[in-house]
């Protein structure tokens, strides 16, 4: 299992890629900025959009998204860079990014409303449920898949089914979750014997193959009835095989082995699905974390086994589809990271009701491990 740094960990999507091994290495465009804030918190009094600016001019990014809330309850959102380093369009606050695998807290969460309903229980065989779709589904259990500690071989790691690097023209060919799955089972996982605990988006595809099963319907339908609707996140998607974004969007950049710099921004992320294929704002995953660790969406005791999170060795902990994290200050922070090609995303919250989500497109030199900290840090100490 690949060590990483606390840090860098937030960045963990597909085959555990993380920021600082991002594909994306392009020049930095001149910086511009849009920003838009809470009368609660002027932007001068925090700073935020300097340290925006700062990753642009330094090349870390080609465009930025934040938005914050501190610890007397005021918000500010802002952008840094350009939504296309063609037309030098700046890039807004508001505008839609890929979240990666933050759609699997997400998917988690309607498949933990399916066990507050009686529908299955966490220490349910996979095998039950999906009989025959799950090599020893007989022994691995529903939380298991959900926490990543089932050891299912991620399909991601094979070469050319990972979003994180660029496909060509194979980028807008779709994928049937049953693919999926076929291709991680394809070879027995190799998993050394001290291993526990392994990231892989092969586990994601059991979930929303289980959230099928139960209920009948596509798993993102039942996104958008159990999670979207009632918390009113107007603009976050469930894309299937559509590969654009709406608009506004900041594109995302690609550098290939070849020296060439390519706009990754349209793509097919069926290779994601449950494991990684939504599109938010800053705004919706704020309204989603409220909701959710708010107790909204499921049953104290559930959430309570949501957020239950073991060690890694990753630099956070893991519970069933949030990951923890615990700053050198000392306070903790909850949520998810996501990394598709292109886009880079961080939605955490604290128990104090505290956020950050963020949106990067990276640039020529990835930001350090400084600059992120000092974000966290900012808003959670």
């Amino acid at each position: 299992m690949i060590r990483i740094s606390r840090w860098t960990a937030l960045a963990v999507s597909g085959a555990a890629a993380t920021f600082a091994a991002a594909t994306v290495f392009l020049a930095a465009p001149d910086a511009r900025t849009a920003q838009s804030r809470s009368d609660r918190t002027p932007a001068s009094q925090d700073g935020f959009q300097a340290m925006l600016d700062d990753l642009v001019k330094t090349g870390a990014a080609t465009a930025v998204l934040l938005r914050v809330r501190t610890a007397g309850g005021g918000e500010w959102s802002g952008a840094a860079g350009v939504s296309d380093v063609r037309t030098g369009r700046p890039a807004d606050p508001a505008g839609y990014f890929r979240i990666g695998s933050v759609t699997k807290t997400f998917a988690a969460t309607v498949l933990l409303q399916l066990v507050d309903e009686g529908r299955l229980r966490l220490d349910d065989p996979v095998a039950e449920h999906l009989p025959g779709v799950v090599p020893d589904g007989e022994r691995i259990t529903v939380r298991q898949v959900l926490q990543h500690t089932s050891l299912l071989r991620d399909y991601m790691s094979d070469p050319g089914w990972s979003t994180n690097r660029w496909r060509g023209a194979q980028r807008f060919r779709g994928y049937r979750p049953d693919r999926l799955l076929a291709q991680a089972f394809r070879v027995p996982a190799q998993i050394p014997p001290d291993v526990t605990w392994k990231y892989s988006n092969t586990n994601y595809v059991v979930v929303g193959k289980l959230i099928e099963r139960l209920t009948g319907r596509p798993y993102g339908k039942e996104v958008e009835e159990r999670v979207l609707r009632p918390l009113r996140l107007t603009q976050t998607i469930v894309p299937g095989n559509r590969p654009g974004l709406p608009r506004p969007h900041a594109h995302g950049y690609a550098l290939l082995p070849d020296g060439r710099t390519v706009d990754a921004t349209r793509m097919n992320p069926s290779l994601d699905w449950a494991a990684g294929e939504m599109i938010s704002t800053t705004r919706d995953l704020g309204r989603f974390l409220d909701g959710l660790l708010g107790g909204r969406l499921l049953s104290p005791s559930t959430l309570a086994a949501m957020r239950a999170a073991r060690p890694t060795g990753a630099g956070f902990a893991y519970g069933l589809g949030l990951q923890e994290y615990t700053l050198p200050c000392g306070k903790r922070m909850i949520g998810h990271s996501g990394q598709l090609i292109g886009y880079t995303t961080y939605a955490l919250r604290s128990d104090d009701g505290r956020q950050m989500n963020l949106s990067v497109n990276l640039g020529s030199s990835p930001p350090s491990a400084d600059k992120l900290y000092a974000f966290a840090g900012k808003v959670f100490c």
